[in-house]
């Protein structure tokens, strides 16, 4: 679930000419939204970084189950929505 890219490596402390637009800060995947769909039937889940987890309140955890929550009924219903419309169109032949 989570992927963390760590800084590029800089040999002598200074950037070499192509590395000097990569950030140096690490990328951590903290929350994600995974929509799937298997013929008509649309899915929508959400996970979060264990560490995270473990650093909320239980009443901030409460907070972020219920918006996320929101998040994956708006993401879940709005693709069903935008693939019922492409699955209804119906498909030209020249």
């Amino acid at each position: 679930m989570a992927r963390a890219t760590p800084p590029p490596d800089h040999n002598n402390g200074s950037p070499s000419a192509d590395q000097s637009d990569t950030p140096t800060a690490w990328e951590v995947e903290l929350l994600r939204v995974l929509v799937s769909r298997t013929g008509t039937q649309v899915d929508a889940q959400w996970a979060i970084h264990p560490k995270l987890k473990q650093d909320l309140l239980p009443g901030e955890w409460s907070e972020v189950t219920d918006l996320m929550s929101k998040v994956t009924d708006i993401v879940g219903s709005r693709f069903s929505e935008v693939l019922s419309k492409a699955e209804s169109s119906p498909s030209g032949h020249a």
